[in-house]
């Protein structure tokens, strides 16, 4: 049996004291995170902010197999909030739709949640697409199961209720969504926001997107419950081990006792939160690098360093090389090597010889040895 087969779905079965200590921790981090962030000026306050629905954005997207490009997110975000007015042509569409959800998400934060809201989401997240019924309830006999393995060996993870079912499922699921008042109390927000996403995805009401729409919703639940915009990815801590998520989701499936999703979920939001605190200690640290030296670096230079940074904390894959540099300079070989050389003097790059290959590494951590929010 699965979940919405019990008779006393959607019912949810658990302990809100399992997650006691975590929602402590939720709260510590939480208001660290929001206390750094406000130091920042608005300007700096909103890239921070479009850096990580940038981050957001192609995490959400890469989980279910679509991989876009980060410049073409960027330009769709940008594009999207009317910063800039000269922008590339996006190649891809996909970046544009997950950008315009993303923006809408965050502009509906204290909307009430209803069905027109999350059909807009999916609307907007398949605008183009041929195949797929865009802000549309899935329809059909087939069923909609989750499966693994090759043709023929099929194992079965979980099966959906039946299209009949999914318009009264969603009004119910909406109806249980806004009369859950969580008063801004953390314990309660945090077990709201889990019911959310599982809730959302056991009724796998559209054809596909679901994982996106589910959450997309997170992000919804947390802030609106916070009363604040939450600054995290979540998507970015499941695509690191999506193998995990997947079978923590999938073990609560067949039952109603949810205690270790609640676990598992709060978790994961402790996680996002650190890595939130990472990345704004990363972009600190990126601003004390050009206060000291912007002054000393060409304009080539300058752009190549903003390059690798762009990459963000986990640094730029493969390092910097002459033959990138004199691609992103758009330069010389001669002049590549010079501006290299200058950059190991200044002590920004470190030269790493690997082979007949050498490569430079841009490590913001050795050069700033003291953590910058103790």
């Amino acid at each position: 049996m699965y979940n919405w087969q019990f008779e006393n779905w959607p019912q949810f079965v658990y302990n809100e004291d399992v997650i006691n200590n975590i929602a402590l921790k939720f709260a510590e981090l939480s208001g660290e995170i929001f206390g750094i962030f406000k130091t920042f000026n608005s300007a700096k306050q909103q890239d921070e902010i479009l850096d990580i629905m940038i981050s957001e954005a192609i995490m959400t997207s890469e989980i279910e197999g679509e991989v876009l490009s980060r410049e073409d997110v960027r330009s769709s975000f940008l594009k999207k909030l009317g910063l800039t007015a000269a922008l590339k042509n996006i190649k891809d569409p996909r970046a544009e739709n997950v950008a315009l959800l993303m923006l809408d998400v965050r502009n509906n934060l204290q909307t009430k949640l209803s069905e027109q809201l999350i059909k807009r989401w999916h609307g907007m997240l398949f605008s183009n697409a041929k195949y797929i019924n865009a802000g549309v309830y899935r329809a059909g006999d087939d069923p909609m199961q989750i499966v693994s393995g090759a043709a023929g060996k099929e194992k079965v993870h979980f099966e959906a209720p039946p299209s009949s079912r999914v318009p009264q499922e969603m009004r119910n699921f909406v109806k249980w969504y806004n009369r859950f008042k969580t008063n801004g109390n953390i314990q309660r927000t945090i077990i709201k926001t889990a019911i959310t996403h599982l809730y959302f995805e056991s009724i796998h009401p559209f054809e596909d997107g679901n994982g996106r729409i589910g959450r997309a919703l997170i992000e919804k639940c947390l802030s609106e419950s916070l009363g604040r915009q939450v600054i995290m990815s979540v998507s970015q801590i499941i695509g690191k081990n999506r193998n995990k998520y997947y079978d923590e989701i999938k073990r609560v499936q067949n039952r109603l006792e949810i205690d270790s999703w609640l676990l598992y979920f709060s978790q994961l939001l402790i996680d996002a939160q650190q890595e939130a605190l990472d990345i704004l200690d990363f972009s600190i640290r990126k601003a004390q690098f050009f206060d000291k030296y912007k002054p000393v670096m060409n304009e080539r230079q300058t752009k190549v360093i903003n390059k690798m940074l762009d990459a963000g904390k986990d640094g730029f894959k493969g390092g910097m090389t002459a033959k990138k540099y004199i691609s992103i300079a758009k330069t010389t070989k001669a002049t590549a090597t010079r501006d290299l050389t200058g950059l190991v003097e200044l002590g920004i790059l470190t030269q790493n010889l690997a082979g007949r290959s050498t490569n430079y590494i841009l490590d913001l951590y050795k050069m700033y040895t003291p953590h910058l929010l103790d």
